[in-house]
């Protein structure tokens, strides 16, 4: 996925109130910027770190700025959990996710379980349907170590109770890690931060969801899904 217009580029002063933050553009000026990640950002929003953000260009939105990058430790991570479910789409049409060919269609934001909509559902003729629910990652505390979530997510869990549902009723089901960062290259649950989505996620691996983790190239002028990531769900969880 290409930027266009292409990103502009700041300073980030701070992020609060979950969806804000302030930058001071290359101008000097202070704006305020839509922040389209409910997570807590662990280790990303340190003041002083190089951003990028986009322009809507509309004038009906209260805030018609969005940060989309942030950079930390040399490497840049994609923050706007929004594009994960577009850059999943792309990677599946064009061939990067292997593991996810061979279907006719794809549907996005497909009501199904309990009151939930599937991110991206699979179809075709002659196969199963497959779900795939895309999460968004962007936590690394190093040793090339990507890890979900960063925060406390019931919503999370709940996504992987549905899932598995789905096997249970005949389909394919897929939680697939969509990893906005170039410098990781093994994913884990995050076991410390939630004990629950990790034993969730570890339990629905044994139930017959597949789990899949995919690394992006990143930059300011592009993300894009390039490489599967080692996933290593089975840990000991108390």
């Amino acid at each position: 996925m290409k930027f266009d217009p292409p990103l502009l580029t700041g300073v980030l002063k701070q992020r609060y109130k979950r969806f804000l933050a302030d930058i001071e553009t290359e101008t000097g000026e202070t704006i305020t910027v839509h922040c389209a990640n409910p997570g807590s950002m662990l280790g990303l929003t340190s003041p002083g770190n190089k951003v990028c953000y986009s322009d809507s260009k509309n004038p009906k939105r209260k805030l018609p700025m969005s940060l989309e990058m942030i950079k930390t430790n040399g490497a840049w991570v994609g923050i706007n959990t929004h594009l994960a479910n577009r850059l999943a789409e792309e990677a599946i049409i064009n061939g990067t996710i292997s593991k996810l060919q061979a279907y006719s269609s794809i549907r996005r934001e497909v009501k199904y379980g309990q009151n939930s909509r599937i991110d991206l559902l699979l179809e075709h003729p002659e196969r199963r349907p497959c779900y795939v629910e895309v999460k968004s990652v962007t936590l690394s505390r190093g040793n090339q170590l990507a890890e979900f979530p960063d925060s406390v997510t019931t919503r999370g869990a709940k996504h992987l109770g549905e899932l598995e549902n789905q096997i249970n009723n005949g389909a394919r089901a897929v939680q697939l890690f969509v990893i906005q960062r170039s410098d990781c290259n093994q994913f884990a649950p995050a076991i410390d931060i939630d004990p629950v989505y990790s034993r969730a996620l570890q339990q629905a691996k044994e139930s017959g969801v597949e789990i899949l983790a995919y690394g992006c190239d990143i930059c300011p002028a592009q993300i894009i899904i390039n490489r599967q990531i080692d996933c290593n769900i089975s840990q000991n969880i108390n």
